[in-house]
């Protein structure tokens, strides 16, 4: 990085204990400050989006808010755990404060906001086949939102603008600026980005396996990914990972490898006892959910005569 602030991984990415990080992270914004912003940005999707929303009775809705509700859960006790360990505690949920709009879209996304605004779009539901890997896509966006990374982007931000103007205070010609921006985003916003993603898949996993979904979901939808990319007639078109946001699909999945014995041992804890039950749960809630679909369809398809008799 231009400016040395990064943060080590090995620590946490083999420990059995889930926590984040505790060197030192340059975010100054509070996580109140960060909390307004994202129930602005709330408001301004929801009128972006309001042709688009589906109804929460809509099947799509309900899975996402049933899932949603459990990994939701999960953070909760990640962040009663981490509170007190942390130099940078996480974002505090809110108590039953979680907010699910699944959005009509071909663009496949999932993204929290901070404050706890889930947004799911429903070009998704390509991708992922069942609810253990929508758990891990939802376990991966609120891990971001718990490590406040949308904080710490926003300051990192702050601080280049600051050294970029200072440059030019010392080279009016602008000569250093030009050379200071690409070095800044090649040396620290890449890799930082990259610290920001293996982060969230690690905590994500661990949400998921919490919360009794299957922790082995997140690789299952990162290999599908790979293969439709691969195959995709994308060739080579996804950038080195030196220049990329995102670490490259084989990096993720070698660490959902790493990772995967500490996930599945939570998953299995009390020798599956407290997940077996809690998954038979899931399944008639499943099953409960399709019932009421298949019986609202056969009343619109039969223009309301039934409800009428």
């Amino acid at each position: 990085m231009a400016i040395t602030f990064r943060h080590c991984y090995h620590q946490h990415i083999t420990s059995s204990t889930l926590v984040l990080p505790s060197s030192f992270r340059y975010e100054e914004q509070s996580a109140e400050w960060e909390k307004r912003l994202g129930d602005q940005e709330y408001q301004r999707l929801l009128k972006q989006y309001r042709h688009d929303i589906l109804p929460p009775t809509h099947r799509a809705s309900i899975t996402v808010q049933r899932v949603g509700g459990r990994i939701s859960t999960a953070a909760d006790k990640f962040t009663q755990a981490n509170k007190s360990k942390q130099q940078r505690p996480p974002t505090t949920p809110k108590s039953n404060g979680y907010t699910y709009t699944v959005v009509r879209s071909e663009t496949p996304n999932a993204f929290v906001l901070p404050n706890n605004h889930v947004f799911v779009l429903t070009g998704l539901f390509r991708h992922v086949q069942d609810e253990d890997e929508l758990a891990a896509v939802l376990g991966h966006e609120m891990a971001h939102n718990l490590a406040r990374h949308a904080g710490e982007r926003m300051t990192g931000s702050i601080l280049i603008g600051i050294l970029a103007r200072a440059t030019l205070l010392l080279d009016p010609s602008g000569f250093l600026y030009s050379i200071f921006m690409p070095a800044a985003t090649l040396l620290h916003e890449l890799p930082h980005s990259r610290e920001h993603e293996i982060e969230a898949d690690y905590i994500g996993i661990h949400l998921a396996a919490d919360a009794c979904y299957d922790p082995r979901a997140a690789k299952r939808v990162f290999e599908a990914m790979k293969v439709e990319h691969d195959s995709g007639g994308g060739g080579d078109s996804r950038p080195a990972e030196f220049v990329s946001t995102h670490p490259s699909y084989d990096t993720r999945i070698s660490n959902f490898d790493m990772w995967m014995n500490d996930a599945m041992s939570k998953f299995r804890m009390d020798e599956g006892m407290k997940c077996g039950k809690v998954r038979k749960d899931m399944m008639i809630a499943r099953q409960h959910a399709a019932n009421i679909t298949t019986m609202r369809e056969k009343r619109v398809m039969g223009g309301g005569s039934g409800a009428e008799r």
